[in-house]
């Protein structure tokens, strides 16, 4: 089976005006929609088609293939992203909540800790939050470099590419954080991420 477009877990309105209807209809209409096509057309007629897109992605770097891991590891990237955004404004609970206590400190720690790196972060790229031996830490990644390959089990993501927030805060990377941390952050997927211990597979 083929690699689908994962669709969005709320309505495209849901995130204004943090994230416009019209970004999200471009970022994951025809952005993440490219990724998933050109993933799709590099693997058919080889034996990575049908695949999880999780072993697409460790193949591709297996093989030293570079078009294959960014189309590939963007299509994975973006599927977590849209998981870990939320319509309504969420506070972590139990397990999750006294990890975070513990390796940041308090839940305000954390999240401008997530601002700072997010803000921080030179051209394009994600920052995550990231479950590591029974610790948390935030953790950047550049271009496509994505936790669907690296040690670590990711909780949350959020994505850095321009094309994420600049028709709706132009240049103003800190703003759009701000924004998602106080109010988008899907905590309730972040806590399964955290209870499960193993990495998200991507639908399906």
């Amino acid at each position: 089976m083929a690699i689908t477009l994962s669709p969005l877990p709320y309505a495209d309105t849901a995130l204004e005006p943090t994230i416009s209807a019209t970004t999200l209809q471009t970022h994951h209409g025809k952005h993440h929609q490219t990724y998933v096509d050109r993933t799709n057309t590099a693997v058919e007629g080889t034996d990575l088609a049908g695949k999880p897109l999780e072993d697409i992605v460790a193949a591709a770097i297996a093989q030293g293939n570079k078009g294959l891991f960014n189309n590939s590891a963007q299509t994975w990237n973006h599927g977590f992203y849209w998981h870990s955004l939320s319509a309504e404004a969420q506070t972590p609970e139990g397990d999750l909540a006294a990890a975070i206590d513990t390796s940041f400190g308090s839940l305000a720690g954390l999240l401008t800790e997530l601002a700072a790196q997010g803000a921080a972060h030179f051209a394009s790229g994600w920052v995550w939050l990231v479950a590591k031996d029974g610790k948390l830490s935030v953790e950047q990644t550049h271009d496509a470099a994505s936790y669907a390959d690296l040690s670590g089990n990711p909780l949350l993501v959020i994505d850095l590419w321009e094309h994420a927030y600049y028709l709706d805060h132009k240049n103003l990377r800190p703003a759009y954080l701000k924004a998602v941390t106080e109010k988008h952050l899907n905590w309730d997927f972040a806590a399964e991420n955290f209870a499960r211990g193993t990495l998200w597979t991507y639908p399906a």
